[in-house]
């Protein structure tokens, strides 16, 4: 019995010490200015704001005055390839590609300081703090794996989405409005994904991660876009046959119209 017990109180003692432990000194509450963003046919893109505070109990050190924080916002997933082309014979072709693999179609990463003075390479490793540490999984061959950040297809990819606002990191866009209330900007470009977006908040203290939490929003289309999106997805056949009709009397419309002219 007396062994049992101190097994248990053992037990309960390391789980205090683990990170997401009881111990744990410090939560995290946070919000999302519009859980629901919905696109429609003169969507241009906006920007949604993440706002929290940082709430301390009586475990919280008292000289742990200072935090960092990172949000990173990932949308949904999907697979996609980026191909390298060469000129050759005086037109440019395909001359190889790589897949990704259910890689985020949506990346943004945010800090109030810039990562490599957040924690240490290791920890931004393993937390995938900013772009060159999060994991990009691609085909290689018949393997599936990461590659090192300077992998000329992870670049190419990596600055494809950012030219088209998809991918981006910004070590100045978190804001600190107090010692321990935060605000920043989520930029939606005009082409956002639809689906869910996840939204991971960690909260650092003298490079150590303090500990962590989510929250998400969802972008839907609405109106017309919404009704082809469904059609399309639930009535393939007849989406078939009026896409073509229409392209048929568009086809025929501009024939009048030019030979009016």
């Amino acid at each position: 019995m007396i062994a049992r017990a101190f097994i248990a109180n053992f037990l309960a003692a390391l789980l205090m010490l683990l990170p997401g432990g009881a111990a744990r000194a410090e939560r995290l509450i946070v919000s999302v200015s519009n859980h629901r963003v919905t696109v429609t046919p003169n969507y241009s893109g906006e920007e949604l704001v993440l706002f929290g505070s940082v709430e301390r109990d009586a475990a919280t050190p008292a000289n742990r005055n200072a935090y960092d924080l990172v949000v990173t916002v990932l949308g949904p997933r999907a697979d996609m390839v980026t191909r390298r082309k060469e000129r050759k014979f005086g037109i440019w072709i395909n001359t190889d590609y790589r897949q990704f693999l259910q890689v985020p179609s949506y990346l943004a990463l945010f800090a109030n300081r810039p990562f490599d003075q957040v924690t240490s390479p290791e920890i931004a490793r393993r937390q995938q703090i900013g772009l060159n540490n999060v994991l990009l999984t691609q085909r290689v061959g018949t393997d599936y794996a990461d590659v090192v950040p300077d992998d000329a297809f992870r670049s190419a990819f990596i600055r494809l989405r950012t030219q088209r606002g998809l991918y981006r990191e910004d070590p100045s866009a978190v804001t600190f409005l107090t010692p321990t209330l935060f605000r920043t900007g989520i930029p939606l470009p005009a082409e956002v994904p639809i689906g869910t977006y996840e939204v991971e908040i960690k909260l650092f203290a003298n490079g150590a991660l303090v500990t962590k939490t989510e929250t998400a929003f969802e972008i839907v289309k609405v109106g017309f876009e919404q009704f082809v999106a469904t059609s399309a997805r639930q009535n393939g056949l007849i989406y078939g046959l009026v896409t073509a009709a229409l392209a048929l009397m568009c086809g025929w419309s501009a024939s009048i119209v030019f030979r009016k002219d």
